[in-house]
């Protein structure tokens, strides 16, 4: 499912800002952006991404921004003194000719440092970052929730069709067999009617038997309707269990069965309640790629 979430706070002159974005995707998958200086965090982060998303593309991305006198950067004496000692010892400067720009010294490498206490920093951006990114995720779960809440309506509706078309093909399937032999006896004797043959109760009954064996569709139809109640099952289910993959492995059993039933029986009104069927399917497992 889509979301966002973000969450903000102040400590000790920093500002960290985490913001986290979730799509639709069938497996769990996140994308953590943080400061070069806190890359090693991105292993604990994801862990935590993880354990309140079961699924989806996450992006998340942190930022950290000092607002307080601890933003200034130290400056190293010694490689400043350095560097003006060697250019003092250049001709131009020398011979007065050019001056020594101090400010510009500062852009030099090793001249201006971060707080050489990088542990410490960690400690703080790392149990400031937890609590944020579990704020930013229960924003995203909040948009879920109302997502959910619509999916939910749409996949019992479609349930719903599939239970009502089921049992009309369950009711339709014991006569199928009895109009064949109808339609079979009834052609036999227009066919022999003015000759001497004469009709083979055997050869009926055979040929009815093999026909029943080709089109039984009942255990199709036991299985069908096992899924579609353990999928209702699902439904119902605590919003705290991902049954997302779950649903999509039903659709494609629900999907299975409704394609034999097809193949199988030739009548055409169980043919329209399967093409119905097969629709709601469709829209099922479509649908389901959103469920967590």
């Amino acid at each position: 499912m889509t979301g966002f979430g973000e969450a903000s706070a102040t400590e000790g002159g920093i500002r960290y800002f985490v913001e986290v974005r979730s799509l639709n995707s069938k497996y769990f998958k996140a994308t953590i952006r943080l400061p070069e200086e806190f890359q090693g965090l991105e292993a604990e982060l994801e862990s935590l991404l993880r354990s309140a998303l079961h699924r989806g593309t996450v992006t998340m991305t942190a930022k950290c921004t000092e607002v307080g006198e601890s933003a200034a950067l130290s400056i190293n004496h010694q490689a400043l003194e350095r560097y003006i000692e060697q250019i003092r010892q250049a001709p131009m400067v020398a011979s007065g000719q050019v001056s020594i720009d101090v400010a510009s010294l500062l852009s030099l490498p090793g001249v201006l440092q971060a707080p050489a206490n990088e542990e410490a920093r960690m400690a703080r951006t790392r149990a400031a970052l937890g609590p944020l990114t579990r704020r930013a995720c229960e924003g995203v779960l909040a948009m879920r929730g109302a997502e959910g809440r619509a999916l939910l309506e749409d996949l019992s509706g479609q349930r719903a069709l599939i239970a009502e078309r089921l049992a009309a093909i369950a009711r339709r399937a014991p006569g199928v067999v009895a109009e064949y032999e109808s339609r079979l006896k009834s052609r036999i004797e227009s066919l022999i009617q003015g000759t001497d043959a004469r009709l083979s109760t055997v050869d009926v009954v055979r040929e009815i038997a093999v026909y029943a064996e080709r089109t039984d569709i009942a255990e199709e139809i036991s299985r069908l309707g096992g899924h579609i109640e353990q999928f209702g099952e699902l439904l119902g289910a605590p919003v705290d269990k991902p049954v997302g993959r779950t649903m999509d492995f039903l659709a494609q059993e629900m999907l299975r069965e409704a394609n034999t039933i097809a193949s199988k029986s030739p009548d055409a009104e169980i043919s329209r309640a399967i093409v119905d069927v097969k629709g709601a399917i469709d829209r099922i497992k479509e649908q389901v790629q959103n469920v967590e």
